[in-house]
């Protein structure tokens, strides 16, 4: 299960990937993906795992989804599996840290 994510997300997609991570039981959702490996977990076992179901778990799944953080194989109107999207987990956390430490000061660092 491969989702497509930019090698440089845009600030707009960062910022809906962090939104859609602002929830507790979304990050939940998704630690619980990331727990069952990149073959995902069944909606079912999903719920079973995460201790959300029903209508809350598809909406929290919605939002993930939207945000390119999880993707889902439906087999006519059954949603059959979850996965973590790792590339856009990676793209995400990459944008986090592209430009880590650009503004400090070299020279305090420099014991010469």
């Amino acid at each position: 299960m491969k989702h497509a994510a930019p090698k440089n997300l845009s600030v707009e997609d960062a910022a809906q990937a962090f939104a859609a991570l602002g929830s507790e039981q979304r990050l939940g959702v998704l630690q619980t993906l990331v727990r069952g490996g990149p073959q995902g977990l069944s909606i079912g076992e999903l719920g079973e795992r995460s201790g959300i179901t029903g209508s809350t778990l598809t909406h929290h799944l919605r939002f993930l989804t939207h945000a390119g953080l999880v993707t889902q194989v439906k087999r006519g109107r059954s949603t059959i599996c979850a996965a973590v999207a790792y590339d856009m987990a990676e793209a995400l956390s990459s944008y986090l840290l592209r430009h880590c430490c650009a503004d400090t000061d070299h020279s305090e660092h420099n014991h010469d």
